[in-house]
């Protein structure tokens, strides 16, 4: 559902000054003085976190206050960064009335694409100004996750992909490489990781269905998008109460590659190696499987996965993704 007109009385932006390369230090002043002058009668002030921990830590701590408001509906928070940033947003704000803004300053910007956000930051500005709003899936992803403190029993809020093989892989050695280029740290990785890369065994439940296979990469998406462009759940929609599967079945490097070729357009698809599924919910289970989501390190399978219809209250939503997924 989109609503518009309803601006929020308090607004937090918390920037990673690291994001895009220093893109984030740089412009965050002047992104909050243009929400400024766009929202008159919002109360805005702008934070520049120091790490991962410290914008986990802020983003709590302002959340927490906001829901001590006798209408915490009327505060929000305001990431700037990349998928990393959205990550820690989303986690903060789901389940709840606060609104969460997010300002594309990184290289990836995934979450953005998928949720149908301006890629530009003066368009995000813009959206978030206009007091349009609207509620999207989120996927929960419950198991040993990734905690401020390290791998602990729990739950983590997952907006893009949950991938658990190749491209898996390829998302851990990317953030790993000293040089980050975006999109093309990805591509020169997955060459890299293609060489050496075999099969994985898989034991998926989707919907109550139990399946054990083999595969290149299960990818569960919510918004289908990872490694700064690439389709790898063409058609996901966040609006529609499930999770979109990409499966790529074992094949030669050569097809692997090819469909590499076309994973940005989303045309890999129509290979007859790749299957695709809807569910409500995904168990991920499995041998030498790493689990990534948002681009960074989620946790250790097992893995349960479901889809939560309208978990987020996203500022500047209104968008939707073009392409329809699959019917079945």
């Amino acid at each position: 559902m989109t609503r518009t007109g309803d601006r929020p009385s308090r607004l937090t932006l918390i920037a990673n000054p690291a994001a895009g390369g220093g893109l984030g230090r740089r412009l965050a002043e002047g992104v909050a003085g243009r929400l400024s002058a766009l929202m008159p009668d919002t109360r805005i002030r702008t934070l520049l976190s120091r790490s991962w921990a410290d914008a986990e830590a802020r983003l709590a701590e302002e959340v927490g206050q906001s829901l001590e408001d006798p209408d915490p509906g009327s505060r929000a928070v305001v990431v700037m960064g990349g998928d990393g940033m959205a990550h820690l947003g989303l986690n903060a704000v789901a389940g709840t009335p606060v609104g969460l803004g997010v300002i594309p300053a990184g290289t990836g910007n995934d979450f953005c694409r998928g949720t149908g956000l301006p890629g530009r930051i003066g368009a995000a500005v813009a959206a978030i100004a206009s007091g349009r709003s609207g509620t999207v899936d989120l996927a929960r992803v419950t198991g040993l996750v990734r905690t401020a403190d390290g791998l602990a029993e729990g739950s983590r809020w997952v907006g893009s992909v949950v991938s658990t093989g190749y491209d898996a892989r390829v998302n851990h050695g990317a953030n790993e490489l000293r040089l980050r280029l975006g999109s093309l740290s990805y591509a020169y990785v997955a060459l890299r990781e293609l060489s050496r890369f075999a099969p994985l065994h898989y034991r998926i439940e989707t919907d109550g269905r139990v399946r054990e296979l083999d595969a290149m990469l299960i990818a569960v998406g919510n918004a289908g998008w990872i490694g700064g462009g690439m389709q790898i759940c063409p058609g996901a929609d966040v609006t529609d109460g499930r999770l979109d599967l990409t499966i790529i079945h074992p094949c030669s490097r050569g097809t692997l590659v090819r469909a590499l070729g076309s994973v940005y357009t989303g045309g890999f698809v129509r290979l007859s190696i790749v299957e695709r599924l809807r569910a409500r919910s995904v168990t991920v289970d499995g041998e030498g499987l790493v689990a990534m989501a948002d681009g960074e390190d989620l946790g250790r399978v097992p893995l349960r996965i479901e889809c939560v219809p309208g978990a987020l209250n996203l500022l500047g939503a209104g968008a939707r993704p073009q392409h329809r997924g699959p019917t079945h």
